[in-house]
């Protein structure tokens, strides 16, 4: 099976943009693998990855505007002060993915995240630290996880961090752009190439 699709505009994508091309067209071309150094975002989609465990990407960013609003645009320093009156309210939002651990694990997480920017200078720096050798990496959207998603969970489980599993924090390095993990012949895979040459790493 071809591992790209043909979009609307004849050009070739990711085979996995044909599940939902109107929803996912733009986020692929826009965002998907594309570098990040900004906290709040970094925050949001190590999030919104948490929330998508059994379920599909389809659902969570179909929800997505929901999530920010009911967790204050995902800023940590805001989240880290939610409270149990918090936690009964976002469970009766309809908008969002109402998963008791999950909402738990993101105003946990808060917490952790804002003792990570206090230590490390920012979140960015800390998850861009573990940015993996080129050489190093399988074909691509060949793997689910990888060495060094599997030694970012443990050491983010060991500060804290609850559901953010090998699996998870893959998915969320492949989004951020800690990998360019399009596949070969897909034409975000130069732009992001080219983005990542440009892009300055946070310390």
């Amino acid at each position: 099976m071809s591992e790209l699709f043909i979009g609307p505009d004849g050009h070739k994508r990711c085979r996995w943009c044909s599940a939902a091309p109107d929803e996912f067209l733009p986020y692929h071309d826009q965002e998907w693998g594309f570098p990040v150094a900004d906290d709040q975002r970094l925050f949001e989609k190590l999030c919104l990855e948490s929330f998508q465990s059994g379920l599909s990407w389809r659902t969570i960013l179909a929800k997505r505007e929901n999530f920010r609003r009911a967790f204050s645009g995902f800023d940590f320093n805001k989240v880290a002060h939610f409270t149990e009156k918090d936690i009964d309210r976002l469970l009766q939002d309809k908008g969002i993915v109402r998963h008791r651990g999950k909402i738990e694990a993101v105003i946990n997480n808060a917490q952790c995240a804002r003792q990570m920017a206090q230590q490390e200078g920012s979140l960015a720096a800390f998850f861009w630290r573990h940015e993996p050798e080129e050489n190093d990496l399988p074909e691509s959207q060949s793997v689910s996880q990888s060495p060094e998603s599997e030694a970012l969970s443990k050491t983010l489980k060991k500060m804290g961090w609850k559901f953010v599993g090998p699996t998870t924090v893959y998915s969320f390095m492949q989004a951020m752009g800690l990998i360019n993990d399009h596949a070969r012949g897909c034409l975000s895979r130069a732009l992001v190439d080219q983005a990542r040459k440009k892009f300055i790493r946070p310390t």
